[in-house]
């Protein structure tokens, strides 16, 4: 299918509103409140973390095995059933469904030791472009709130809100992500890596005051992650117990590496972290090499289906930020490998010409010209690129997919963000630039 992905860079959305805000976090009493003065942005009032050991709380969305297939997260301190309510809305259907699933226990490391039960619970194969409302607990032991969830249309154009690097205080972005995403702006999250300013600090009450500060739109939304180095403490365990990613492509089955398919993308995540923390074991990055290619492979050979192949991953591959760290050093562990030589990623993107590569860490925003070696390669209609762009953002981005015909009749996928117009094979913006902050750049891929 034909589509184009448009991205939005993160001040143009949301500068003017954010000018006004103000935050104020208590964060042992779970209760965190963000104001905003713009009339634009109303006040949001995060619920606490519910003080009954059986009561659900954290709860959030994620992609199933198929674009169709939801999984439901939650967790409680004490051992209950795992069960969803689940009741369409549109078509409407008044019979409510219950699905059952399973639990497991998850001990922090720190000094108390606290523990919770971590609840997954899937409702596969729901069909195209139904609404439903959901509640998740158990009949035994009492029920959540209600919440809305949307499964895509058949051939729809995904709309996508992308950040990295979010913590527990100085969240300004959530009050307009909130409002957006009850507007029904977006289909699915991507957020890339570092959560809350870390989860397992306070023996894990930080993690948990996260992840009820994210509720409102996890609850609604699919949050598709991938790990960051703030999640390293007792090797990504705070990580690897509290979200649930896909399992469909045969990923390392613990989120730390995972793929799955959205409308015309094929979309990868992995775990940057494996090239830097390897007292964990250099085995985790060759296995997920290994599955990278295979991947890849496999998504090259599906391009009819899925034209885009979009790898998301915490470090950036690219940047340009004068730290000498992490665009210096940590960018070419990423391009050559471990100690330059193990594993590297770049001939491996650029074999299976992956067309996207989302980055965050830097806590900047750029956005990269296909590249590779350290040269760009700009493509034409005669010659196209097969390298990678990259995009790096630490806040809050906007990826839209729509479906694109060029003036003389071809069908094509174009890449806009905010930025000069880049030469790049394929469709160009048929609105003029009226300014710097508001012309687009276009990466296309044409389909035949």
């Amino acid at each position: 299918m034909p589509i184009s992905i448009k991205l939005g860079i993160a001040g143009r959305l949301f500068t003017a509103a954010l000018a006004c805000l103000t935050l104020a976090a208590t964060v042992p009493t779970g209760r965190l409140f963000i104001q905003s003065t713009s009339p634009e942005v109303p006040l949001y009032v995060y619920t606490p973390i519910p003080e009954s050991g059986l009561e659900p709380r954290n709860i959030h969305l994620s992609f199933g095995d198929n674009e169709t297939s939801v999984v439901v997260t939650w967790s409680t301190r004490n051992d209950t059933q795992s069960q969803v309510q689940l009741m369409s809305v549109q078509p409407p259907n008044a019979t409510e469904k219950l699905y059952n699933g399973s639990s497991t226990i998850f001990v922090d490391s720190g000094t108390k030791k606290a523990t919770q039960y971590v609840h997954r619970v899937t409702l596969p194969d729901l069909g195209w472009g139904g609404l439903f409302k959901y509640r998740c607990g158990s009949q035994a032991t009492g029920w959540s709130d209600w919440f809305e969830f949307r499964t895509p249309k058949r051939g729809f154009s995904p709309r996508l809100a992308m950040f990295g690097d979010m913590g527990m205080v100085n969240a300004q972005s959530l009050p307009r992500l909130m409002q957006d995403a009850s507007a029904g702006m977006y289909d699915a999250i991507l957020h890339v890596g570092d959560f809350a300013y870390d989860m397992q600090e306070q023996d894990g009450a930080t993690g948990d005051q996260f992840m009820q500060m994210i509720q409102p739109i996890a609850a609604r939304l699919p949050y598709m992650t991938c790990v960051g180095n703030h999640e390293f403490m007792y090797n990504f365990s705070h990580y690897k117990n509290r979200f649930t990613m896909p399992k469909g492509f045969g990923g390392d089955g613990e989120s730390m590496f995972y793929s799955f398919d959205l409308g015309p993308a094929h979309i990868i995540g992995i775990s940057t972290e494996f090239y830097f923390f390897v007292e964990y074991g250099v085995d985790q990055l060759k296995s997920q090499y290994d599955w990278l290619q295979a991947d890849l492979e496999r998504a090259s050979k599906n391009r009819a289906a899925r034209p885009w192949i979009i790898i998301m991953g915490h470090r950036p591959m690219y940047c340009s930020n004068d730290d000498g760290d992490d665009c210096t050093f940590g960018a070419l562990f990423m391009r050559e490998g471990f100690l330059a030589r193990w594993y590297p990623l770049e001939p491996l993107l650029q074999k299976y010409g992956v067309d996207l590569a989302l980055w965050a860490h830097e806590h900047t925003y750029e956005r990269m010209w296909p590249v590779t070696r350290l040269e760009v390669r700009n493509g034409s209609w005669a010659e196209p690129y097969s390298e990678p762009a990259a995009l790096c953002t630490s806040s809050l981005g906007r990826l839209v997919v729509e479906s694109v015909t060029t003036p003389s009749g071809r069908r094509c996928t174009i890449l806009r963000s905010a930025a000069p117009t880049m030469a790049t094979p394929g469709c160009r913006s048929s609105t003029p630039p009226t300014s710097a902050w508001s012309r687009s750049a276009t990466i296309s891929r044409v389909e035949s």
